[in-house]
């Protein structure tokens, strides 16, 4: 490959400068979503509407007279409900944009007699049409149950400015009406009853219409979202499946994380030749990709190059989680995406490895206690497991996870003992008691996956709460020292999230910067375990493998963060459905689980 390995001193920094996001649907967009305030302003708020602003607030409908402020105010929400779209280059907000535009410029001229506001109207639509050809990106993919999280949010968003809209007025309310009124006249009004809040003159009417308005889009946009043609969500099927494991047969020893493609809430792109893909999934609009492409090196760029198509497609933000120092490179040369060194992976080299020694003293002292305890452990691939001992390995993790919310994407499989995952390797402690859990003697699990034909990668660490402490350093230990009876030369553990900062930064001569980043992790340890998965991968003396995060723009990773903290499960900012109603996934088949409750892969 041209180009060379990145040199140590030169990860932290951007590698290739890459190409920004288009600068017309980012205009026209901003555009949008300005105008649609400006409108609200005019709908709700009598004074601006009568002040000098009026002019630039009259975009769409008028702001005069009842049925106008509330067609200005249904104008305004509808604009910054298109406003995302329009920057995301989505071809169905462009035509809603562009239905929208001219009959608001026609309502402006019939009901206001603005030609300003007409014009004002105009002036957005006419750069609408000339870029036409910037507005193809596709649907993005969805599921009906957006219906109801529309419904929870419009509905209290339109609370909130019904309030705004019905305080609006307070020399023209009747008397004066108490927090209740208000919110009791609101929710009426959003049904088109009229509550019990009275205004001087046609003010009534306005209210009115303009809470009816409200209502009215609530129930459009809900109903749209729940009766559209559903795009489910993105999974493995079983030929895409056979394909990847055909392709980790034969390239599986390269990456660590190649296992982790199996994942079935994945899609996967293939290159032309079909000997690589890019397994990813999306989630807020970023195309997120985990570990370099599987397959032969040398056709990694024809499988990038239809991810990226794909990502142009539907005005997906591309990213790649966890790449590996030659993946960062290849993807950067071939796209001018930008890489960052996001943390290092912690892999133990059976051969080396030794409880002997001072630097391993508190790991055998800890494995010595544990034992004398009376645990006992047992290292076995999957296929050596009857069903009724995984049936109860697979209820246990489940049980022990410590969330109800599953965790991991870019370093766990999100399943145990599917008999496809033969070559998958469990290590389990156990403990006769008196008193026998509802898991039996069972107290701790952990599950690796292949690396190749000579090593395993750590999927996830789970174990009994009622457990002694030191469980999943005893299981390491057994992991370890069972390796070579079965073939395992080398063993990836947990991966440390800015693991050289913060061994950098503990060291006497760190300056101010360095110490005060530390500092920082430290505190973020608290909810992220970054400075614990550190430590506790160091127990092992591993050698360390950087890991690559590769981005667009330094303005997407605000972003690209965000959607891997919801891909990993750290961040949930869809409405959870009681445990009764949620379905059993893809992902989840036959009854799996991804990632650590401590000692988790991916941070």
């Amino acid at each position: 490959m041209s180009g060379g390995v990145p040199s140590r001193s030169s990860r932290a920094r951007r590698i290739v400068r890459g190409p920004r996001p288009e600068a017309v649907p980012a205009l026209v967009g901003r555009a949008c979503a300005v105008v649609g305030v400006l409108d609200i302003a005019a709908g709700v708020f009598p004074r601006f509407r009568h002040s000098r602003m009026h002019a630039m607030a009259e975009v769409l409908p008028g702001s005069m007279g009842p049925f106008a402020a509330a067609l200005s105010l249904s104008a305004g929400v509808l604009l910054l409900l298109l406003a995302h779209g329009l920057k995301r280059r989505k071809r169905r907000a462009w035509r809603a944009a562009v239905a929208l535009l001219p009959a608001g410029a026609v309502s402006q001229f019939v009901y206001r007699h603005s030609v300003i506001g007409a014009l004002i109207s105009l002036a957005l639509f006419v750069p609408l049409v000339l870029h036409r050809d910037e507005f193809k990106a596709l649907p993005d993919p969805r599921s009906r149950w957006r219906a109801l999280a529309n419904f929870v949010l419009m509905s209290a968003g339109s609370l909130a400015l019904g309030l705004v809209i019905v305080s609006a007025h307070p020399k023209r309310t009747i008397g004066d009406p108490s927090l209740a009124d208000r919110i009791t006249h609101v929710l009426y009004g959003l049904f088109g009853f009229e509550g019990p809040v009275d205004y001087e003159g046609s003010t009534s009417w306005t209210v009115a219409f303009s809470l009816g308005a409200l209502g009215l889009i609530t129930a459009v946009t809900t109903i749209y979202l729940a009766f559209r043609p559903e795009h489910p969500a993105a999974h493995l099927t079983e030929e895409d499946e056979a394909q990847l494991r055909a392709l980790l047969e034969k390239h599986g020893a390269r990456d660590s994380l190649g296992h982790f493609a199996l994942r079935r809430d994945k899609a996967v792109v293939f290159s032309p030749s079909g000997k690589a893909a890019v397994t990813y999934r999306v989630v807020s609009g970023v195309m997120l990709a985990s570990g370099d492409p599987i397959g032969d090196v040398e056709a990694w760029p024809g499988a990038i190059e239809r991810f990226m198509d794909e990502a142009k497609a539907h005005s997906w933000t591309p990213a790649v989680m966890g790449c590996s120092e030659t993946g960062g490179e290849v993807w950067t040369r071939e796209t001018g995406l930008d890489a960052l060194e996001l943390g290092d992976e912690a892999v133990v080299d059976v051969a080396d490895f030794s409880l002997a020694g001072r630097a391993m003293r508190n790991v055998r002292q800890m494995v010595k206690r544990i034992e004398r305890a009376g645990y006992e452990t047992r290292v076995r691939r999957i296929r050596d497991l009857g069903e009724a001992e995984l049936d109860r390995i697979r209820r246990a993790a489940e049980d022990w996870r410590g969330t109800d919310t599953e965790r991991g994407f870019s370093m766990a499989l999100g399943r145990i003992g599917d008999p496809a995952d033969g070559d998958c390797l469990i290590a389990t402690a156990h403990k006769a008691d008196d008193q026998p859990g509802p898991y039996g003697d069972l107290k701790a699990i952990l599950h690796f996956v292949p690396w190749g034909a000579d090593g395993v990668s750590l999927d996830l660490m789970r174990r009994d709460r009622a457990a002694d402490p030191g469980m999943n350093e005893l299981l390491i230990v057994a992991a370890l020292q069972a390796a070579p009876k079965l073939g395992i030369t080398r063993v990836s553990l947990n991966f440390a999230m800015f693991r050289s900062a913060l061994a950098r930064g503990e060291k006497i001569g760190a300056g101010p910067v360095l110490r005060a980043w530390r500092g920082l992790l430290v505190f973020l340890s608290r909810w992220f375990q970054i400075e614990s998965l550190y430590k506790f991968n160091a127990k092992f003396q591993p050698r360390w493998e950087p890991r690559f995060v590769v981005y667009r723009a330094s303005g997407d990773l605000p972003r690209i963060g965000l959607a891997a903290m919801q891909a990993e499960g750290f961040v949930n900012l869809a409405l959870p459905l009681p445990r009764f109603l949620r379905r059993t996934t893809p992902a989840a088949r036959p009854c799996a689980h991804g990632v650590a409750e401590q000692g988790i892969r991916a941070a």
